[in-house]
C-alpha cells in the first residue's frame, strides 16, 4: 500500500522523495490495547495512521497516566522517533485504543527529507506547534477547570469520537485519560446518574441528557 492517500503534502514531494518514502515504509498493525512507544529513548520511526486510534499519554513516578491527546486517521506521530528531534525532550507512551494499521517511516530517512525540503520541515514544525498547543490546553483545563467539567467534557469527546451515547469504558479508562483515581471517577458518574445526565453499567456509560453533559463542560 502505498503512502500517497495518507501522506497530507504527498504531492508537494519530488519524485525522488516519494520513491524513496515508498521504498523504506513499513505496514504495521497494533492491537487493541498494545503498547506502540513505552520507554524513553525509543525510536521506532514516525507513525502515520492509516486506520484506527492511538491514545498519546504520560505517566507520573506513581503510575498515574493522563491523556495529552488522541491520534486519528492521517494523524502523525512524531514522538515515536525522538531521536529525530534532539532538542525535543518530552518522554510519552503511546498505545492503540483500537486495532491500528499504521505506516512506519523511518526516522533517518525522514529526517534527510526534511533537511531538504521546506514543506516538509514547514508540515513537521506545524505538527510539533499543534501538539504544543494540546499540552497547553490540557495544562490549562487541569489548572483551572473543575473535575465534573473536564469527565463531562471528556464524555463528549468520546460520544463523537465513537457515534454513540453509548460508550464502552470503565471508571478505570477515565481515570487513567484524566489522571485522576478511579474511585474519585466513581464518585463523579455516580452523581452525574443521580442528576439524570447518564445511566451506569458494567464497563458502560450511557449518556441519557447530553445536553445538559455540554452545558456542563461550557459552563
Amino acid at each position: 500500500m502505498s503512502l500517497e492517500n495518507y501522506f497530507p503534502i504527498w504531492e508537494k514531494l519530488t519524485s525522488a522523495q516519494q520513491d524513496k518514502l515508498n521504498g523504506c515504509v513499513i505496514d504495521k498493525w497494533f492491537k487493541k490495547g498494545e503498547s506502540v512507544l513505552h520507554r524513553e529513548g525509543d525510536c521506532n520511526g514516525l507513525l502515520l495512521i492509516q486506520t484506527g486510534r492511538l491514545r498519546v499519554y504520560i505517566l507520573s513516578e506513581g503510575g498515574r497516566e493522563i491523556t495529552i491527546y488522541r491520534l486519528l486517521d492521517m494523524d502523525l506521530c512524531l514522538f515515536s522517533a525522538s531521536c529525530m528531534m534532539n532538542s525535543i525532550q518530552f518522554d510519552v507512551m503511546v498505545k492503540a485504543e483500537k486495532d491500528t494499521r499504521v505506516f512506519i517511516i523511518p526516522a533517518k530517512v525522514y529526517k534527510e527529507i526534511m533537511e531538504e525540503s521546506a514543506v516538509v520541515a514547514n508540515y513537521t514544525n506545524e505538527i510539533m506547534a499543534s501538539r504544543f498547543s494540546d499540552v497547553m490546553w490540557l495544562i490549562e483545563q487541569i489548572m483551572w477547570k473543575s473535575l465534573d467539567k473536564r469527565v463531562a467534557g471528556f464524555l463528549m469527546e468520546e460520544m463523537v469520537l465513537e457515534g454513540t451515547m453509548k460508550l464502552n469504558l470503565t471508571h478505570e479508562a477515565i481515570a487513567n485519560h484524566l489522571g485522576t483515581h478511579r474511585e474519585v471517577i466513581t464518585r463523579m458518574l455516580r452523581y452525574f446518574q443521580d442528576e439524570g445526565m447518564v445511566k451506569l453499567a458494567r464497563g458502560m456509560v450511557e449518556v441519557l441528557d447530553s445536553k445538559r453533559v455540554q452545558q456542563l463542560h461550557e459552563e
